[in-house]
């Protein structure tokens, strides 16, 4: 009889964290606000004890945060996997969606970029803090680069 497939059958908090890549008060965290089910404890010795199926998810969910996900979007993309009805476009959309999501954001920083870039250029480092171009043009309400 292999003992292995028993032991990785049932994981204590610590094991299945590890194994996730996350920490012992994100796994219990994520059981608070039901993207993971409450482990059963074990009767003898009380310890909660996680399946492989929850090592999964918790995978998943770290995964997908890693892609940028909310926990609510995470939990929308767990809840097409439980519903009958539901197809591969339902999950293809979301992603789309996030991608939009990204883009935007990067095209938010690509801006950002640009005018701390011209804030930079604008001042040569001389001077007094009293004299800085930068937080001068900072100053200047609704303006986040120096004038033209």
């Amino acid at each position: 009889m292999d003992p292995m497939p028993t032991r990785h059958a049932t994981l204590r908090i610590g094991e299945v964290a590890c194994r996730a890549g996350v920490s012992v008060e994100t796994v219990r965290y994520y059981e608070r606000v039901g993207l993971l089910e409450p482990a059963p404890r074990d009767t003898s010795s009380g310890y909660r004890m996680f399946s492989e199926q929850a090592l999964r998810r918790l995978r998943f969910i770290r995964r997908t945060q890693d892609l940028g996900f909310s926990l609510e979007e995470i939990r929308d993309l767990l809840s097409l996997r439980a519903t009958p009805d539901a197809t591969a476009l339902d999950v293809r959309e979301r992603v789309q969606q996030k991608l939009g999501d990204v883009r935007r954001n990067i095209s938010d920083l690509e801006q950002i970029a640009a005018s701390l870039e011209r804030l930079t250029a604008s001042c040569d480092g001389r001077g007094s803090v009293r004299e800085c171009v930068i937080l001068d043009t900072l100053d200047l309400e609704g303006t986040a680069a120096p004038p033209a």
